[in-house]
């Protein structure tokens, strides 16, 4: 559970995983499930620096005993319980809303092909580029905010990791583009004969709700046409650390986004495309709703992730 040894066994199996990927598609197999120990190491190595306790199984109590430093009353340290990748990724995300740029959808094949491997020998090789390039891209922001140099961490593989990412985060543009390309066309054909009056009057009609039901919306205008389209995901009330003691602020929640859609021009972002369409934010502040406080794990503030 220490943070340092995670970054570095990280550190160890992303080189791994790199020496096997260079060796060709016969070698992708390793390379695979070594860019996913690496990631899970990294992920761990981050909340461990921020407390132990964030990388066991809360559910088993001797874990948390030595995470909280309590080792004596539990049994032995070889036995602690520690969360998964899946896990690792959902709490990293949390404390770095924004910062994360593949989606725990996107995350889903990086773990059944690093399960896969580790189990049963198999994965699929069409998807093992785009797998390895995800583990990438999941560890540059976890370098930053743990302030590791990359040219350190990547050491020689340091060019064909910007190749492989700049190569992913094109095609991701690409697709982006083609989206509001659509969005555009498909707006015109709606909405190019009406006069500027009755355009205002049918756009304020169909654009008023969202359409969207994901715990909450904020209105955000359309990247394609300009009308009000509706960004929607889950809030996550702040809470803010001063003087030894966590206070809720009463009056603000964030937004985590989750998608977009405009009934104007139908124009749809999954959270996958969200970072390349547009001006579309990363995540809103909104004003607090009673209901804010019930059942959402609560968003911790700047000095908590970095430690003050």
């Amino acid at each position: 559970m220490d943070a340092e040894q995670l970054k570095s066994s990280s550190h160890r199996w992303m080189n791994a995983a790199l020496a096997a990927f260079v060796e060709g598609p016969e070698s992708h197999d390793f390379a695979v499930h070594h860019a996913g120990v690496a990631t899970e190491h990294l992920f761990k190595a981050y909340l461990a620096g921020l407390h132990p306790a964030l990388i066991v199984e809360g559910r088993h109590f001797d874990s948390l005993l030595h995470a909280t430093g309590l080792g004596s009353h539990a049994g032995p340290l070889s036995k602690v319980k520690t969360i998964g990748l899946v896990d690792a990724y959902g709490r990293v995300a949390k404390l770095l809303p924004g910062k994360i740029p593949i989606s725990k959808e996107d995350l889903e094949p990086l773990t059944d092909a690093r399960n896969g491997v580790a189990h049963s020998a198999i994965h699929d090789s069409a998807q093992s580029v785009a797998v390895f390039t995800t583990c990438l891209r999941l560890v540059d922001p976890v370098l930053e905010e743990l302030k590791v140099d990359p040219n350190g961490y990547w050491g020689p593989y340091l060019v064909l990791h910007d190749k492989l990412v700049d190569e992913q985060v094109r095609q991701e543009r690409i697709a982006a583009e083609a989206l509001l390309v659509k969005a555009r066309s498909l707006f015109e054909q709606r909405f190019g004969h009406m006069s500027s009056k009755e355009r205002v009057v049918v756009l304020a009609a169909i654009t008023s709700k969202p359409m969207i039901t994901m715990g909450r919306e904020a209105p955000v205008e359309c990247p394609a046409c300009g009308s009000q389209g509706w960004m929607a995901g889950e809030v996550e009330p702040i809470h803010h650390y001063r003087d030894g003691q966590f206070t809720v602020d009463p009056d603000e929640v964030f937004l985590d986004p989750h998608g977009f859609h405009c009934a104007a021009c139908d124009l749809e972002v999954d959270i996958k495309l969200l970072l390349h369409v547009g001006d579309l934010p990363r995540g809103i502040f909104l004003d607090a709703d009673p209901h804010d406080y019930n059942n959402d794990e609560p968003r911790v503030d700047e000095d908590i992730r970095r430690g003050r």
